[in-house]
Parts: C-alpha cells; sequence; structure tokens
C-alpha cells in the first residue's frame, strides 16, 4: 500500500487534505510541528486539535517542537520576512526539510500538505511553492491536494499512485468551497480560521524585532515577549512589568539568574523583572516603573522589595517616589524607537500590549 505522510496543523485546511488521499486507499501517518511563536503554544491546543484529527482517522502521529532550529530563521531568513517579521518561506523550507527526512525514515512515497494556491500571500504562491519544495530536496514530493489541479503534476501522479482527477483545484482565500468539503466528508468542530503564527501580528513582530536587534535572543527571551507591559531603558536593558496575577506568575518562572525582581512591599501591585545591563540606577527606574503600575501610584513614596535571581544577596528595601504616567510613556516600547531589519524606523507609535 502507499504511504503518505500529511502535515498536519490541526486546522481544517490540513485535514481535509488528508481525508482526500484517503479516499484514495492511501494510508497516511500525520507529522505536526510545534514553535514557541505558536499563538497556541502556552495551552498545547495547536498539538491537541492535531492529535484530534489523528485519532478520528485513524492514523499515527508525531510531534515535533522546532523552536530552537526556528527561532536561527527568525533572525535571518534568507528569503525576508513577509509584512511584519514573519520568515514564511524560510519556516516552510525548514519544516518541508524536517519532514523529508521523516518521510524517508519511514518509508513513506510523498508529503501532503494543506496549503492552497492563493491563500496566504507569501508562501502559498506558485513560484514560492516551487523555491520551498527545491531548498528542501522534496521537488515533486510535496502533494497538495486541495489545489492540486492548479499545479504541475507531482511524482505520485506520474506514477499512478494518486488519481490526480480526484484532486481538487480550490484557490484563494475564500474559506467556502473547504466548508462545503467538510460537510461532504461530515467533519465538524474544526477550529476557525486565523492566523497561528505570533510573527504576523504587528504588535508582537516590533517587540521581536526589537530582542533580534539588540540580543543574541533565546526561547527565555522570546516567551518574556508574550508577557506584561515592556519598557526599554536603553539597548542593553529592560523592564517587563506584569498586568495581572497571571503575568506575575510568569515573569517569576521566566526570571532567570542575574536577573532583578522587584515587588511593591505590604501592598498589591505587579511582579517586575529587569533583564540585561543592570545598574543601581536602572534599578530605581524599574522600582518607580513598578510602583507607577500598582495601588501606589497615588502616594508620594513607596517602598520596593528588590531581590536578584540566583543571588544569595538577601532581599532589600527600597523607597522611592512612583513615576508619573508621562514618563512611564516615554519608556515603553514602542513601535516608534525600534528600527526594522533594513535599518528604517517604523511611523507606528504604539508597542505596549495591555
Amino acid at each position: 500500500m502507499a504511504k503518505a505522510l500529511a502535515l498536519l496543523s490541526g486546522g481544517l485546511d490540513s485535514t481535509l487534505a488528508i481525508r482526500v488521499i484517503q479516499q484514495q486507499g492511501i494510508e497516511v501517518i500525520a507529522l505536526n510541528f510545534v514553535t514557541v511563536f505558536c499563538r497556541c503554544t502556552s495551552h498545547g491546543s495547536c498539538k491537541l486539535e492535531a492529535v484530534k484529527v489523528s485519532e478520528k482517522f485513524g492514523i499515527p502521529i508525531k510531534v515535533i517542537n522546532t523552536t530552537e532550529r526556528f527561532l536561527e530563521l527568525v533572525k535571518k531568513p534568507k528569503f525576508g520576512y513577509g509584512k511584519n517579521m514573519n520568515p514564511c518561506i524560510d519556516c516552510r523550507i525548514n519544516i518541508f526539510r524536517i519532514a523529508g527526512e521523516y518521510m524517508r525514515e519511514i518509508g513513506a512515497d510523498f508529503i501532503i500538505t494543506g496549503e492552497v494556491l492563493g491563500q496566504r500571500p507569501m508562501s502559498q504562491r506558485k513560484e514560492a511553492m516551487k523555491i520551498i519544495d527545491k531548498e528542501a530536496n522534496l521537488t515533486g514530493l510535496v502533494l497538495r491536494p486541495l489545489c492540486a489541479k492548479h499545479m504541475e503534476p507531482t511524482i505520485p501522479e506520474k506514477l499512478g499512485i494518486v488519481d490526480r482527477k480526484r484532486l481538487l483545484q480550490i484557490r484563494g482565500r475564500s474559506r467556502k468551497n473547504q466548508i462545503q468539503l467538510a460537510d461532504v466528508f461530515q467533519i465538524k468542530d474544526y477550529p476557525c480560521s486565523a492566523g497561528g503564527c505570533l510573527l504576523t501580528d504587528p504588535e508582537f513582530a516590533h517587540r521581536m524585532r526589537d530582542l533580534v536587534n539588540t540580543c543574541d535572543a533565546n526561547v527565555n527571551d522570546v516567551n518574556l515577549l508574550k508577557v506584561g507591559r515592556h519598557f526599554r531603558l536603553d539597548p542593553q536593558t529592560k523592564v517587563i512589568v506584569g498586568r495581572n496575577e497571571e503575568d506575575n506568575t510568569r515573569l517569576d518562572s521566566l526570571s532567570k539568574e542575574g536577573d532583578i525582581l522587584l515587588t511593591l512591599v505590604d501592598m498589591p501591585g505587579p511582579l517586575t523583572l529587569v533583564r540585561g545591563e543592570i545598574t543601581e540606577e536602572k534599578i530605581q527606574t524599574a522600582a518607580q516603573i513598578t510602583a507607577r503600575y500598582g495601588k501606589s501610584q497615588v502616594l508620594p513614596s513607596v517602598k520596593v522589595s528588590v531581590k536578584q535571581v540566583g543571588n544569595n544577596a538577601a532581599e532589600r528595601i527600597i523607597e522611592i517616589t512612583p513615576m508619573s504616567q508621562e514618563e512611564a510613556d516615554k519608556l515603553i516600547l514602542k513601535k516608534s524607537q525600534i528600527s526594522n531589519v533594513s535599518g528604517e524606523t517604523s511611523k507606528v507609535t504604539e508597542l505596549d500590549i495591555g
């Protein structure tokens, strides 16, 4: 029996692609990818949806976290970025290379995806698809069942493994055809269509651009971008202030040796994390910011606890005056302060998420 390796996100398109191929009596094995940039990574729902589909269709699935490998691509993509910080073509090449290795390992004949020609402006153009397949050493081995009739026949089609007449010719951004096909296959409760990558979000992308421009970012740094209000004291030092209890807990869990953690003394307020080249002057500034976003903002002076992570030094208390909102607004990480990769400066003004 012929065997296909399916790139399964758990969304409707990849689910339909699997069903189309299964209808031809071809065995399907699924492969799912997750990264720190998935909107749903923190809740595991990307993986969960893919696992649901694999269980429903009775197919095995392997889940791979490609964060480390993908993060390096984000820093310097060969084929550049999309509208924001999304290196879509490099991302697909990375995924396809890994999929190609796994395809050969399990003895599959070809790869299938749920891609639709013209659905995404950067990576789902015919020319881009050809580049991706070639760079991944998979020319002729990637079948896109939903739009196959708009593409050149693949190797499995030429060999008669797949009947091209039973493939589809969907194209464009409309979801009408996919929804109708889901009804035919009696596929229900599928996730709504939405961009699953944080790098396509303008606000997150600007935080990511700032991070890439100021340090050798790692996974912990990226996870911090998802939490709190971000302030840039200088190119070497950032301050992140929790907006609620959930943020405070997350900041505490992401803190690492050398970071400074600040909290208000004897009153509710945010947890603040300071990372980078830290001086006493910067700690004083971070403490003023902390007081500004707590219940203490109207008080003439506030006591703030200062503790270095991983240091045996005892906690110390400093007394400061809360920063004014006007002063805080000057330090909050703004799009206008962040140069993009080409060196141009964005004219959009506000980055604060929340």
